[in-house]
């Protein structure tokens, strides 16, 4: 399938998914997310739900990893460049809804590229290779193309199964792993 379809067919699944099936399979990535990779102390990308769309509740990831002493480092989009700068996370009151409908932060210490550990990676639908099917603005693929070569791209998946993306592109950036309910997939090279 074409991103385009893929993209039509994943947002028609979470909208059907009830509310606490959007918990249920959150929690499941959270403790999948905890259990298999080891992010105590470092810095981690994390991107914070547009809930209107029914995204995974990443807040269950950022509030984990806090207690772990995590350095959480969360994305702004800047849409004149199309590119995502990222400040650490202090506290709620620093967030602020953009028009898309995500909490970004609105100031905060700004948190460079190359400290970077590990990126967990807003998704639709992945495919087997790692390839994986945003919303198609591209913000994400443009900030992991100047990531450290050793910062690991962990997708979050509420659905298991990956599909077929017939259209991938070179500038498109493969992920590592891929969390989803009930597995952690990793992709070769």
């Amino acid at each position: 399938m074409k991103k385009k379809e893929v993209r039509d067919l994943f947002k028609s699944k979470r909208k059907e998914l009830a509310p606490g099936e959007l918990e249920a399979r959150s929690e499941l990535i959270c403790g999948l997310l905890f259990k298999h990779f080891q992010l105590s102390e470092k810095t981690i990308s994390l991107f914070l739900p547009i809930e209107r769309n029914k995204e995974i509740n990443t807040y269950l990831i950022l509030e984990k990893g806090l207690t772990l002493d995590a350095r959480i480092a969360l994305p702004k989009m800047l849409e004149e460049t199309q590119t995502l700068r990222h400040f650490l996370f202090e506290s709620h009151s620093q967030l602020e809804v953009n028009r898309l409908g995500i909490p970004e932060p609105k100031h905060g210490k700004s948190v460079k590229l190359k400290d970077l550990e590990a990126v967990l990676v807003p998704l639709l639908a992945f495919d087997t290779n790692g390839n994986r099917v945003g919303y198609g603005k591209g913000y994400y693929d443009k900030f992991l193309k100047k990531c450290s070569p050793g910062c690991l791209f962990i997708g979050l998946s509420l659905f298991d199964e990956p599909v077929e993306i017939s259209d991938v592109e070179p500038h498109d950036i493969p992920l590592h792993y891929c969390i989803t309910p009930n597995n952690v997939i990793r992709f070769e090279e």
